[in-house]
């Protein structure tokens, strides 16, 4: 199944072959191909931390994910030497 694209933007032809001499020893397709698996892993490391699909994970309206966890300031944060 061949297929072709045509670039005609002078500044990205510019860009591609000087890709493909820098790192694919002139293979332009090779070039684009890099590339394109580079945006789509970007793409795939942009989702959620909780699940692959959007609303896998379901949190009260009254959470707040960002408040602390603790209710006292650790003896680590707040400098004091604790007695053993």
């Amino acid at each position: 199944m061949a297929s072709v694209i045509t670039i005609n933007r002078p500044d990205v032809v510019a860009l591609v072959e000087e890709a493909a001499k820098k790192i694919t020893g002139g293979n332009k397709t090779d070039a684009i191909a890099l590339a394109v698996r580079h945006l789509l892993e970007e793409n795939a490391r942009a989702k959620s931390l909780f699940g692959a699909h959007r609303g896998s994970v379901r949190i009260a309206k009254d959470v707040d994910l960002t408040a602390p966890v603790l209710d006292i300031v650790p003896d680590a944060q707040s400098g004091r030497e604790v007695e053993r």
